[in-house]
């Protein structure tokens, strides 16, 4: 059976929203981030991305990873578009190489382009801070740095509901849960109308609020 290692309150959440879009069976192994953790090489530790148990999975220390019939994946975009691949029935995943190439295309322009300003929000609004100024001139530096790959990715869905093709795939998943990092910044959001409605159609869909019910929950 498949196993998915690492918690909701991290990239996992890409790899276990496309799971519940595929109602996948999986083993889930709710592997700890180790700075969370007072103490995370104490016998008594949960298992977290410090034990020997899940080095031994992934020597990076990573989440997510999965084991897949001897296969063994630990980038969490890549996790997902071999997962789409391997078990979609040809809506989620791609049909034919060129849609692979489009969805490969936005994974890595999203992971390159968007996340790591996108991250710096995020981190503000989970610490309290987005309404300090100092909060806010952190997210509006981060902001003005997302406005060349928001203008792009604004363009791309300006006729279209979705990523790729006419229909709901990974891409859309890869891509909102980068998004999402931006999210808790309304100035940048309300700016680009069309990302805001086509991340809005992703998040409402009953798979994506089933994660993020469990997410809560954890």
């Amino acid at each position: 059976m498949l196993k998915v290692y690492g918690c909701y309150k991290s990239r996992a959440t890409r790899v276990l929203w496309l799971t519940e879009e595929l109602e996948l069976a999986f083993d889930h192994i709710p592997v700890l981030q180790a700075n969370k953790l007072e103490n995370p090489t104490a016998p008594d530790a949960p298992i977290n991305t410090r034990s020997p148990a899940f080095l031994a999975v992934n020597p990076f220390g990573g989440i997510p990873a999965i084991e897949d019939d001897g296969l063994v994946l630990f980038e969490s975009l890549a996790i997902t578009l071999y997962l789409a691949k391997q078990y979609s029935d040809g809506n989620l995943g791609p049909k034919d190489l060129e849609e692979d190439g489009q969805m490969m295309q936005w994974a890595l322009f999203a992971a390159t382009e968007i996340e790591a300003n996108a991250l710096k929000i995020s981190k503000i609004a989970a610490d309290g801070r987005m309404d300090s100024e100092a909060g806010k001139a952190e997210a509006e530096v981060a902001a003005r740095l997302l406005q060349r790959p928001f203008k792009a990715l604004e363009q791309h869905l300006l006729n279209r509901l979705y990523m790729v093709a006419d229909r709901f795939t990974v891409a859309d998943i890869n891509t909102a849960e980068i998004l999402r990092y931006a999210q808790n910044y309304k100035p940048l959001m309300e700016a680009y109308p069309a990302i805001a409605a086509w991340l809005e159609r992703c998040q409402s869909r009953p798979a994506f609020k089933a994660m993020w019910e469990k997410r809560a929950a954890e």
